[in-house]
């Protein structure tokens, strides 16, 4: 069904019916009424793509997440899904700029989304963690009423269109809970590794692990790395840390380097396992450790899936004028040595 055949069968003229789709112009009651039956029986559907090209006016996205070879290429799982979805959509007239910034350099962010800003896109897609550098930037857009997506994490008190990732929360008390059930009874302390601790998600995290904690009464040192601006934690820092605490349970850092805590360990004691390691993220190093049985389990969050999903959702949004959930939540994935694939 079409606009013209709605036309021929109303015995209008499309401009007639245009301005009943639309609701602009004035149409007489009775004309409306003929129309909207026409278009209710025969379930018809504007096409806002076809509209816009018919226009020459494409869609313009951004996207600005941390550079892909950050947080041990995590980022960059993410960036792998989010130019996926830039593929699928790019047929139909959607031009997606793809941007990345240095999570250690303020001056890299600043100038990137100041860039962003003054080009004034249709839509955004972003990672927002560092929420007190952030924020103002998020706000900007939702007082220029440009749709915003949030991948990754949340920033509190904020209006994003969407918010897609896992309920951080719930991944901290999974990863208590699974602690616990390879430890069975848990005497010496458990530290939760808090790397990254400003980022909104990564507190949510450790909060889920210790709420846990508490409701089984394990004793938990928590050592935090919420400054780090200028680097990510380092396997020094990491082994003068356990150096200080060779008695424990086990650990759960609460981003993706537990890798570099495996390697910690293996510094300091060799070949021997001594205490149990949770960590998040699927990234190579940490697949790798898996199957050598120097981390435990890992819990993935779909890297690729959230990319591709928050893009699509820009799209579905703001071309398709489809209405959108306000949150996609992620399931949580448990990887152990024995469901862990190769590649």
């Amino acid at each position: 069904m079409t606009v013209h055949e709605i036309a021929e069968l109303a015995g209008v003229s499309i401009g007639t019916v245009d301005r009943v789709l639309h609701k602009r112009g004035r149409v007489s009651a009775e004309t409306k009424a003929r129309v909207e039956s026409i278009i209710e029986q025969y379930h018809f559907t504007p096409n806002p793509i076809a509209r816009r090209l018919k226009l020459n006016r494409p869609y313009r996205f951004c996207t600005l997440t941390p550079r892909r070879d950050q947080d041990a290429g995590y980022w960059g799982q993410i960036i792998e899904g989010i130019e996926r979805a830039a593929r699928e959509i790019r047929t139909l007239g959607v031009e997606t700029e793809i941007a990345e910034f240095d999570r250690y350099d303020p001056l890299s962010f600043k100038k990137i989304s100041d860039s962003i800003r003054a080009g004034k896109p249709d839509g955004l897609l972003f990672a927002p963690i560092m929420p007190k550098r952030t924020k103002s930037f998020v706000e900007w857009f939702c007082t220029e009423k440009i749709p915003i997506v949030f991948v990754d994490s949340d920033i509190p008190e904020t209006s994003p269109l969407c918010v897609i990732g896992q309920d951080p929360l719930s991944g901290g008390y999974l990863a208590g809970r699974l602690l616990h059930l390879f430890a069975g009874t848990i005497s010496e302390p458990v530290v939760v590794l808090d790397a990254h601790g400003d980022d909104y998600h990564i507190t949510r995290r450790r909060d889920g692990f210790l709420n846990y904690a508490k409701k089984n009464g394990f004793p938990v040192i928590v050592k935090e790395y919420s400054d780090y601006e200028d680097s990510e934690i380092s396997v020094e820092e990491i082994t003068m840390f356990l150096r200080k605490h060779r008695h424990l349970s086990g650990l759960f850092i609460t981003n993706c380097m537990a890798h570099r805590v495996a390697e910690a360990m293996s510094r300091m004691w060799s070949k021997s396992h001594p205490f149990l390691l949770i960590g998040y993220d699927l990234i190579p190093d940490n697949r790798r450790l898996l199957h050598e049985g120097r981390i435990d389990a890992i819990i993935s969050q779909r890297p690729e899936e959230q990319g591709r999903e928050a893009l699509l959702t820009l799209f579905r949004s703001v071309v398709l004028e489809q209405t959108v959930e306000s949150r996609r939540e992620i399931p949580l994935d448990v990887y152990i040595r024995e469901n862990t694939p190769l590649n």
